[in-house]
């Protein structure tokens, strides 16, 4: 039997990525019309021994609830939200909760980092943590990266029979290219080491009296297990080469969104609207409007036959797209209504917000450079050295209205705005 573990942090995380995590709690942000954990869950019941998944984070159980009960519908394994009563750290909250993760006796457990996308490859880890079974703590699924973008990540150096001989988080000066995937299969000894990395602090915190202001719990993964686990001939990495990204900002999400909606045609045909072009209303009956692949769009939303949707566009629920509005590279959330002969480009439109009539919302698109092999994301600072906004895509907060015949270009909106004129590289507050 085995278990996951997803971690997905608290509101104080993922400040990157508002102002789209205002009103929704960033795991549960949709790309590709899912929730982003819905995808770790969707890969996790693939694995036919897996019977329980645990949610552990800081944000309110209110703020879970739904997700987790629509998971615990339509899964046919046991999904539960724990709360952390403090940030933890990555691996504190695992070990608080050390006693609900080994109930029932499970063999082993995945953890994954929620601020991850992939197409996740978690049966491979899983045989291959097997086949180093007499040894290994932990497996981690490791990736390439460029020699530049691997000192953002945790890196790896692998010896003999995929042995990490050596773990840095975010090195100061390049050690490897094999940069760690936030993705681990652990045995039941690890929580040994986490216990004696919590009494070691608890022990330096008398000593200290509590000087750091972080609860005594506080364990970081990556750091204080991984780091000194490594050269031990405990810890493995398994190199993949399936996509992988991480979502930092509202950037990634767009790509991530392209990305998951390749793997649909595989895994899940039924949730792509059909390609091709309606010659007019009355043609081809299964066309909702003209498509170009890949897209979504939610049963709910109302499309009307003249639109032109894709390539890699995701429509929420209850969208109203009108007359000869042009979508592509972006996402539509909840709610949102697009005027008549609109053009969206490399956006995201946020719940209830309105594009006019003859609008543009345009962003720039901020993908890995195509030109170099195992480019990841970059997450560049929001302003520049010239304190000038970064071109980046266009976000359109909760409820934001863009009149008629407006331009936004490169830039954000908070929710709850009404603009008047037409925006270029600017945040509106």
């Amino acid at each position: 039997m085995l278990k996951a573990v997803i971690l997905i942090g608290g509101p104080e995380k993922g400040t990157r990525f508002r102002p789209l995590s205002l009103d929704t709690p960033k795991p549960l942000f949709p790309v590709a019309g899912k929730p982003i954990i819905q995808h770790h869950v969707e890969s996790c019941v693939r694995i036919k021994e897996l019977k329980e998944i645990l949610i552990l984070g800081f944000y309110p159980v209110s703020q879970m609830q739904q997700f987790v009960s629509n998971m615990q519908n339509l899964y046919d394994v046991n999904i539960r939200y724990l709360q952390e009563f403090t940030a933890l750290g990555t691996a504190g909250g695992m070990y608080h909760f050390r006693d609900q993760i080994r109930s029932g006796n499970p063999t082993a457990f995945f953890v994954l980092n929620g601020d991850v996308c992939a197409d996740f490859p978690l049966q491979e880890l899983y045989d291959f943590h097997r086949s180093k079974t007499d040894q290994a703590l932990v497996s981690i699924m490791g990736t390439e990266a460029t020699r530049q973008q691997a000192v953002h990540y945790g890196c790896l150096v692998l010896g003999k029979d995929e042995e990490v001989t050596h773990y840095v988080e975010k090195p100061r000066s390049y050690l490897s290219t094999l940069i760690n995937c936030g993705v681990y299969v652990c045995s039941m000894d690890i929580f040994a080491k986490m216990g004696a990395v919590f009494h070691s602090k608890q022990h330096d915190y008398s000593l200290l009296n509590n000087g750091n202001g972080k609860d005594s719990g506080h364990i970081q993964w990556e750091q204080d297990i991984l780091t000194p686990l490594a050269g031990t001939g405990k810890l493995y990495a398994l190199p993949v080469t399936n996509w992988w990204s991480q979502i930092k900002t509202a950037g990634s999400a767009i790509y991530a969104n392209r990305h998951y909606l390749a793997l649909y045609k595989k895994a899940h045909p039924e949730r792509l609207a059909n390609a091709g072009f309606k010659e007019s209303e009355m043609s081809n009956g299964s066309l909702i409007c003209n498509i170009l692949p890949d897209v979504h769009i939610h049963p709910t939303a109302s499309v009307h036959p003249t639109a032109t949707l894709g390539p890699n566009v995701s429509i929420g629920p209850g969208v109203v797209i009108g007359p000869g509005v042009r979508i592509r590279e972006s996402i539509i959330l909840e709610n949102a209504v697009i005027k008549d002969h609109s053009l969206v480009l490399h956006s995201i439109v946020g719940r209830g917000s309105q594009v006019g009539m003859w609008s543009r919302v345009e962003g720039t698109p901020s993908d890995p450079d195509p030109n170099k092999p195992f480019a990841k994301m970059d997450n560049p600072p929001l302003f520049n050295s010239d304190g000038r906004l970064n071109p980046s895509i266009t976000i359109l907060g909760y409820a934001v209205s863009v009149p008629s015949e407006m331009i936004v270009l490169n830039s954000i909106v908070l929710p709850h705005k009404e603009l008047n004129r037409s925006f270029k590289n600017e945040i509106i507050l």
